[in-house]
Parts: C-alpha cells; sequence; structure tokens
C-alpha cells in the first residue's frame, strides 16, 4: 500500500443527476468532512416567491479523506452515488486541493452571498491582479487575487482546474497585498 493513499487531502469530484446534496447528507452521516457550495436562490412555489439555500454548482463535492477512504464510498456507493474524481490533465491524477486553498475558498464560498460569483477556471486568469490577504470584515483572513469583476473590486480564490470564486466587493482598506 503506498503511503500517498492514506494521506488525509481535499478533493474535488463530480456526481451525476444533482445528487450532491443527498451525498453531503451520507457524508455527513458517516463524519466524512466535506463542502458543497450553496448560495440562496428565489424559487417560485404556488405563486409565492421563496428563498431556497441551493447547491452553487451542479454535481460538484469536495471531500477531504484518503484516497482508500473517497475510492471506497465510490466503490460501495457506486449505485446511489456515481463519482468521479476531477481530474489533472497533465498528470491524470485526481487533482488534491492544499488545505490553505480550501479554507480561503470555504470561507467565501461558505457565506452563502448572493454577490459571490462562481467562475469557471477557464474564464479566470490568476495573473492579472496582486495576491492579498484580507483584513477585516466577514472574508478577514481569506487569501486571493485582487481583480475587477462586473466593475467592483473583489477578491478572487481559485482551486487550480476546478473552479474560482469571487468575494463581494472589498473595499481597498480591508486588503494588503502579499509579497512573493
Amino acid at each position: 500500500m503506498n503511503a500517498h493513499k492514506e494521506e488525509i487531502h481535499w478533493y474535488a469530484l463530480r456526481i451525476t443527476y444533482s445528487r450532491e446534496l443527498a451525498l453531503k447528507q451520507f457524508l455527513d452521516a458517516e463524519q466524512v468532512e466535506n463542502f458543497v457550495p450553496m448560495r440562496y436562490e428565489y424559487v417560485t412555489r404556488q405563486e409565492r416567491r421563496i428563498r431556497k439555500l441551493v447547491p452553487a454548482i451542479h454535481n460538484l463535492v469536495f471531500i477531504r479523506g484518503s484516497r482508500q477512504q473517497i475510492d471506497e464510498i465510490k466503490e460501495t456507493k457506486a449505485a446511489i452515488f456515481p463519482l468521479r474524481y476531477i481530474m489533472d490533465r497533465e498528470s491524470r491524477q485526481p487533482i488534491v486541493v492544499p488545505d490553505v486553498q480550501m479554507r480561503n475558498f470555504i470561507a467565501v464560498a461558505g457565506t452563502f452571498d448572493q454577490q459571490v460569483i462562481y467562475l469557471p477556471p477557464t474564464d479566470f486568469s490568476m495573473n492579472r491582479g496582486d495576491r492579498v490577504r484580507i483584513t477585516g470584515g466577514i472574508f478577514e483572513g481569506v487569501e486571493g487575487v485582487f481583480v475587477r469583476i462586473k466593475g467592483d473590486r473583489r477578491v478572487v480564490v481559485s482551486i487550480q482546474g476546478v473552479m474560482a470564486v469571487a468575494t463581494t466587493f472589498i473595499h481597498p482598506s480591508l486588503i494588503e497585498k502579499i509579497e512573493e
């Protein structure tokens, strides 16, 4: 057994048929750390507009565990939860998300704010802005890239090859540049 299979990491996985919430419920019950980016959406039910918490990106789930543990879930629960790792195109290995990147991502995506913008990784060039740390407010401590999107200055946290998420407007007084 190679040591890498036993290490605990965050992995990005796709689940088909929009079963991300059912999978989340299962993982929570099994006490497996996971994250499904969510946001509020207004839906009309019987002529009433209600605010509902829904997955921000369908079919995307982040799971923190060992490769072996996740492979076991994939094999034993394949009929209920058809899961596929999101693969790195070059190494042809599942994408491993560093803990610090995942923490920053959860800090932004976990607010459920409607002003938070989700971006496919291809739409976003990381070399357009400065690496920064947010020094105050609800996103305090988050590190990302300071860019202008839709006319506002925002901090973007990117998970390489998977997606990026941009905060709401961040006032420049709450930003400090990170010297590389």
